[in-house]
This record gives structure tokens, C-alpha cells and sequence, in this order.
């Protein structure tokens, strides 16, 4: 092992050179401990605690009594999963979006994405209430990734003052498409749509897992193979082209990735708002580094917080369950403003 510059340190395995930064490493093992203690605690806790060796029983396939079974494995396995899969994805979403624009104030709501998503599934939900609801995800993806190519054909260009603006534009354009539809649907369809639109995870079931994960893998293995490229074009167009990067492909690849991730876990939850605001921040704070430690960790503090919204929001007032975006929305300005705070210097 050898020293290197700005804490980093080359680590060899045999031909192969790796260069790693120990304090970023130590903290990401403590995110990912604190992740595992924070879903072991959500599946043993709620209406009916139960005890934790009967929880492993039935994460390790060994015999326990039915109802804990039925309670781990059937209602609180597939939401702490599906939670883990739409907090990473937001987190992953939102480092890409704040790369793209040089913009740390950027989400992944930021054109419209959320909205498009949300008015595909409401349209199949309103429309076509028979229809299975393993269709629901695929028009919220149709949705999401229409307002993307819309606002990015007007735009041209993914790093300007206008693709921002045309963004927001089209945000509060599909806002108030999302609200006529709300306005003119049956009284029982909106109910329904408002619990969901508020980003709760109550339906969560093992057939919407497959999905999130696949789109979440395929987003981390391009958004990780892209990071090297994505670090040189922080430098600029010409020292990127210099470095052999390409940078109008690379944006527009690494833009797709963020908008499929983002429509994927609109569909699967519902909107939950600031993380994929908070989650890059809270990564920069913690591990800083280039793009590969802001992708790791803002996945990890994105899964994080949905999970811990979740689970608080089961909690606080029992049998009453108040839906994570609620909770986010109520926790997130806050410790966005405590964290801005702490960042005063560098804005």
C-alpha cells in the first residue's frame, strides 16, 4: 500500500492498481452499518414487535410460526427493499442532475420528470383502472422520459441557464396538469391518488421490486463506468475533449440514466421530495472525492433516508401511518438549512 496525494492511497492486487481514500471508505462502511441497523430495526418494529431472532429465522429460510412469516416476508420485507431501491435511485438521480447543470440547488424533479411520471401512472390509474398494475410503472416511465426529451429538444444544450429554466417551466406546467386531473376524477380515485402522490410506500409488494432493482442496477453500472468522464468535464469543455471525453454524448447518456432512474422510483413510491437534493449534499459533506465516492454515497444517504422516513412515519403514530414524502417534506427543510449552513463558506 502506498501514500498518495489528498489522502488517497494506492492499494495494489497484483497487476492491478486501485486508488482509494481511507476516510471515504471508513465512512461509507458506517453508512452501509448504519442502513443495515436502520432496516433490521423496520422489520422488527411496528404494530406487532417482534422479536429479532424470529426476524432472522425468516431472512435465513429457517422455520418460525406463520404470522411472524407472514408479517416479515409478505408486509415489511418487500417496503424496507422497495425503500432502499427508490431512496438510492433519487440519490443517484439527483449527484447526476447536480453534475449535468454545475447547479447544487438541481434534483431530479428539476424538468418536470416527477410530474411526467406521475401523470403516466395517474392517467393509466384514471383511465384504465382494469389494467394490470404492473403496467403502472412502465407509463410512469413513458411520462418521465417524454418531458425529458421535450424539455432537452427545446433546451440544447444540458448545462444552460435555459435547460434549467425550461425545466421549472415545464414543472409547474404538468403541476397544473396533475391538479385538473385531480380536480375532475371521481372522489375515490383522488383518494387514492393523493396517498400515493404523497410518496407512501403502504403498497409496496415483492412484483414492483424486480423492476426498481433492475433499473437501479443498470443506472449504477453506467452512472460508475461514466465517472471518470463525468470528473474530467467538471474541468470544462475543452479540457474534457482534451482528455478524450466526449462531452455531449457522455451528458446525454448520464441524463437518460437520471430520468429513467427518477421516472422508475416516481412509479414504484410516489414523489418524494429533497433527496435527491440532500442526498449529493449530505455525500459531499461526509466522504468529498470525485464522482464515483458522490455516486456511492449519495445512493447510500438516499436509501437511508427514505428507509428512515418510512419507517417514523409507521412508527410516530401507530396504527396511523403518515406517508414518507410527508415525512420528508416535514424533516428535510430543516436539515437542508442546517446543512447549507454548515456549507456557508463554499456557496
Amino acid at each position: 500500500m502506498m501514500v498518495g496525494l489528498a489522502g488517497y492511497r494506492h492499494v495494489r492486487l497484483g497487476p492491478l492498481a486501485v486508488r482509494v481514500r481511507p476516510r471515504a471508505v471508513s465512512v461509507g462502511l458506517g453508512l452501509l452499518l448504519l442502513l443495515l441497523a436502520t432496516a433490521a430495526f423496520a422489520l422488527a418494529r411496528g404494530s406487532l414487535v417482534l422479536p429479532t431472532r424470529e426476524v432472522i429465522a425468516v431472512l435465513l429460510g429457517q422455520d418460525a410460526p406463520k404470522a411472524v412469516l407472514h408479517i416479515v416476508a409478505d408486509v415489511r420485507l418487500p417496503r424496507v427493499l422497495l425503500a432502499l431501491l427508490a431512496g438510492g435511485m433519487l440519490g443517484l438521480a439527483g449527484a447526476t442532475m447536480q453534475s449535468l447543470t454545475r447547479n447544487g440547488l438541481a434534483d431530479p424533479g428539476l424538468i418536470g420528470v416527477k410530474e411526467g411520471a406521475s401523470i403516466g401512472v395517474l392517467a393509466v390509474l384514471f383511465f384504465a383502472p382494469d389494467v394490470d398494475p404492473a403496467w403502472r410503472p412502465l407509463a410512469g416511465l413513458a411520462g418521465g422520459l417524454v418531458t425529458a426529451l421535450i424539455v432537452c429538444a427545446l433546451a440544447r444544450d444540458l448545462s444552460g441557464l435555459r435547460f434549467v429554466l425550461l425545466g421549472i417551466g415545464m414543472s409547474w406546467l404538468l403541476s397544473a396538469g396533475l391538479l385538473v386531473f385531480l380536480t375532475t376524477a371521481d372522489v375515490n380515485d383522488v383518494e387514492t391518488a393523493l396517498v400515493w402522490l404523497a410518496g407512501s410506500l403502504h403498497g409496496a409488494a415483492w412484483p414492483t421490486l424486480p423492476g426498481a432493482a433492475l433499473w437501479e442496477g443498470v443506472g449504477l453500472v453506467v452512472l460508475a463506468a461514466t465517472a471518470r468522464g463525468a470528473d474530467a468535464s467538471l474541468l470544462g469543455r475543452g479540457a474534457a475533449i482534451g482528455l478524450g471525453v466526449r462531452p455531449g454524448m457522455l451528458d446525454t447518456v448520464r441524463l437518460a440514466v437520471a430520468v429513467l432512474m427518477t421516472a422508475a422510483a416516481v412509479s414504484a413510491v410516489g414523489s418524494l421530495g429533497f433527496v435527491g437534493l440532500m442526498a449529493p449534499h449530505a455525500a459531499r459533506l461526509l466522504l468529498g472525492g470525485g464522482q464515483a465516492g458522490l455516486l456511492a454515497g449519495s445512493a447510500l444517504v438516499g436509501a437511508l433516508m427514505v428507509l428512515a422516513a418510512d419507517t417514523l412515519g409507521r412508527l410516530a403514530f401507530a396504527p396511523l401511518q403518515i406517508p414518507a414524502g410527508i415525512v420528508m417534506a416535514v424533516c428535510g427543510v430543516p436539515v437542508f438549512l442546517f446543512m447549507l449552513w454548515l456549507r456557508r463558506d463554499r456557496l
